[in-house]
């Protein structure tokens, strides 16, 4: 699958450096062809002799040597992939904020093609609130990030922010040119995060949905080439790429807007965190506290996945998400069959990282031949993967 890739490898100031050279031997391994950027700090950690020697070609880290130029614009031209393996902290805010200081930064900013980056640092750096908004900021420019793995780290903690084995990015390689089109043509709906339904003006029925998992989802499939719809309930999250967004707050107007879509749908992803229940009758104004107990009558809102289920034409495939405190597995494959989804993912609050708000989860997916499949706990957009590349199977199967 690598085979006569062009890739850049940026290498930066990171003590992960040292698995470069396994990463430069796997890719020329699998048939690419393989130029090697490095920091000048990265130089200081693996020696550029090794990485030419293995890539068999010339190790650039400097915009001019020996009275020659280097010609980023070139380089950011010439490959498939641009990855930066080990993504430093230093550099993660350089590619943030359009820093450009040196050759590798010149040719980040000059590529014209996919950017990947497999991040490495300490657990506190990783965990600080400015390199989670870098993160943020250089997945809106459409760059990749694969996931850090927990485990030792080169201060002796145990923790977040180690970089991904060498085999692991390969791997992540090989995944992203085989199915990087692989939604292409087809037409996806999204809903995702929670609704609101109002007792008044000021309050209402709610969840702790941040909506970061069917986001998550969205943009994977844009990436896969999709044309995507995401119907979306109240979120501070931001959603990056061109994903045709549809904002909503109750359950009436997430099921008005999902069925108004899902006609032209071939595929339709019901990822929201839907208020079961909803008002009768909404107070006008705020209600006044006052010693007598307040009562609210309640109605069901509107089932959207069951509806989709019924409405669901030979050649559409509906998936739906349970997320279930007890007698998980029997309680999700009940909702397979009652709401006729084609596919259920299934969270468990038990699991710990799992469920609302955190940046990780852990699932389990049920179809309706009775395949059953697990996944450990990953980040929220490893997972989406795991999910879109299920639901492929499910339909080629």
């Amino acid at each position: 699958m690598l085979k006569g890739k062009k890739v850049i490898l940026g290498i930066t100031g990171s003590i992960a450096a040292y698995k470069s050279a396994t990463i430069v031997r796997l890719l020329v391994k699998a048939g690419a062809e393989v130029k090697v950027i490095m920091t000048p700090a990265a130089v200081g950690f693996i020696a550029p002799l090794t990485l030419s020697t293995l890539s068999k070609n010339e190790v650039l880290s400097a915009l001019s040597e020996n009275e020659t130029w280097s010609n980023h614009v070139m380089l950011g031209r010439w490959a498939d992939v641009m990855l930066l393996a080990p993504l430093s902290c230093n550099t993660l805010s350089k590619m943030a904020h359009g820093t450009c200081d040196n050759l590798l930064m010149a040719v980040y900013l000059s590529a014209t093609c996919p950017v990947v980056v497999a991040p490495a640092m300490d657990e506190d750096m990783w965990l600080h609130p400015s390199t989670k908004a870098n993160i943020e900021t250089i997945r809106s420019y459409g760059n990749k990030v694969i996931p850090v793995n927990n485990g030792e780290l080169a201060s002796g903690l145990i923790g977040a922010g180690r970089m991904a084995e060498p085999e692991e990015i390969i791997h992540w390689l090989e995944i992203f040119f085989n199915q990087e089109k692989d939604l292409s043509g087809k037409k996806v709906l999204v809903s995702a995060g929670p609704t609101y339904e109002a007792i008044d003006p000021v309050r209402f029925i709610g969840n702790h949905s941040s909506g970061k998992m069917g986001i998550a989802i969205a943009e994977e499939c844009f990436q896969r080439g999709a044309s995507v719809t995401l119907v979306l309930g109240p979120t501070h999250e931001k959603v990056n790429g061109n994903i045709s967004i549809t904002n909503v707050t109750s359950a009436q107007q997430m099921y008005d807007a999902c069925l108004s879509e899902f006609e032209t749908s071939d595929i339709a992803i019901m990822c929201a965190a839907v208020a079961d229940y909803a008002p009768v009758n909404p107070a006008s104004e705020k209600i006044k506290k006052s010693e007598s107990p307040l009562h609210i009558e309640l109605k069901n809102t509107p089932d959207i996945l069951k509806t989709l289920g019924q409405l669901k034409k030979p050649g559409q495939l509906v998936a739906g998400f349970a997320l279930e405190t007890n007698n998980e597995r029997e309680n999700a494959l009940k909702k397979l069959q009652s709401k006729n989804a084609d596919m259920i993912v299934l969270n468990s609050l038990q699991d710990a990282g799992a469920g609302f708000g955190h940046p990780t989860n852990k699932i389990t997916i049920f179809d309706k031949s009775g395949k059953e499949y697990r996944f450990d706990t990953k980040l929220k957009t490893a997972i989406a993967a795991d999910i879109i590349n299920t639901l492929i199977n499910i339909a080629h199967a």
